[in-house]
């Protein structure tokens, strides 16, 4: 698996190229803008694309998926059905974040945790970390210890809960069962900002260790 990051909008949104090095197949995973970028890169790679997986509904990280969908013929896929009401709201989000006006769309498919979701012959697994929106999901891949996480953990930092419905207490709690679970050298590819480790952010993110403030 081949992982190519494409910073997107002014929000610096990390939008995922995932490659299967062994069909040439990819998939986006949260491209919340900037298409025309997006698809140039999808070119100079040479890859095919097959699917779009968002980890949350956020219009930083979805604002391009329709139209790639509709440009490339692939579909939606995720997050969690409690995101839909992020989707219903995407007219305000655009308002809210500065967005150009867009119309509502959902997804093809939503997730559920546990299930798994293929890039070519490239395997993820889902599991649902809900605290920063209700349906927010994460992509573990296990062979290659890394996991997508959207907004749910930064270097140093977690995701906001200040949005509707969005709760730090759920946040917390879906991070000790669902990332800290992993084994420390697994690598955590954020939404925003650097890449990190488990382990690193185990032992210094604040946030986790109770030590902010």
């Amino acid at each position: 698996m081949n992982v190519v990051t494409v910073p997107v909008t002014g929000f610096a949104q990390n939008c995922r190229i995932v490659v299967c090095t062994n069909t040439n197949k990819a998939a986006l995973i949260d491209p919340g803008g900037d298409a025309d970028k997006l698809s140039a890169e999808l070119s100079t790679l040479g890859c095919e694309l097959e699917s779009i997986f968002l980890t949350h509904g956020h219009l930083d990280h979805v604002g391009a998926a329709k139209q790639l969908a509709d440009k490339f013929g692939v579909k939606i896929i995720g997050p969690h059905l409690d995101d839909k009401f992020w989707f219903d709201s995407l007219p305000m989000q655009a308002k809210m974040f500065g967005f150009a006006p867009i119309t509502p769309f959902y997804p093809d498919a939503w997730l559920a945790h546990g299930d798994t979701i293929y890039v070519g012959e490239t395997c993820l697994s889902v599991r649902h970390c809900p605290g920063h929106t209700p349906g927010h999901v994460v992509f573990y891949h296990d062979a290659s210890e890394q996991v997508f996480v959207g907004d749910v953990i930064f270097q140093g930092s977690v995701g906001r809960t200040d949005f509707p419905k969005g709760d730090s207490a759920q946040l917390i709690a879906s991070i000790k069962s669902e990332i800290l679970s992993l084994a420390d050298d697994v690598k955590i590819l954020p939404g925003h900002g650097p890449n990190t480790t488990v382990g690193h952010e185990r032992k210094t993110n604040p946030f986790i260790s109770g030590r902010y403030g």
